[in-house]
């Protein structure tokens, strides 16, 4: 009597929603991460990163982040669920806008792709 679609296809539903939930509670902590390169593939430190988000019909600036000796940064503010990155850095150039669309607000992230800088380090 248990074993059918009428009980099975709500259950299977319900579980998905649950873990579902679980993910988004344990990876929602605004935490925006990843890495700036020059065009030779070398880490760019003490680059600016500036994080944009999504104000009804345009990108407002939100916050900045320099990056390490590795090239690396983090951005622990984020509370968006749609925003876009660059880096800048004197002498070595600015990267383009890249969009990052996030499955949900303060999404945690780090970048598949560094953010990448014209110019060498």
């Amino acid at each position: 009597m248990l074993i059918n679609r009428f009980v099975l296809v709500p259950a299977a539903t319900a579980m998905a929603i649950v873990l579902w939930n679980v993910y988004v509670s344990t990876h929602d902590h605004g935490l925006v991460a990843g890495r700036v390169v020059d065009m030779g593939g070398q880490p760019v430190s003490g680059a600016t990163v500036v994080l944009w988000v999504l104000n009804f019909t345009t990108y407002v600036e939100k916050t900045r982040a320099t990056t390490d000796s590795a090239g690396r940064f983090v951005i622990t503010d984020n509370d968006s669920h749609n925003i876009r990155l660059a880096a800048e850095k004197p002498g070595v150039g600015r990267s383009a806008r890249v969009p990052v669309r996030l499955y949900f607000r303060a999404q945690d992230i780090e970048l598949r792709d560094p953010l990448m800088l014209p110019g060498a380090s």
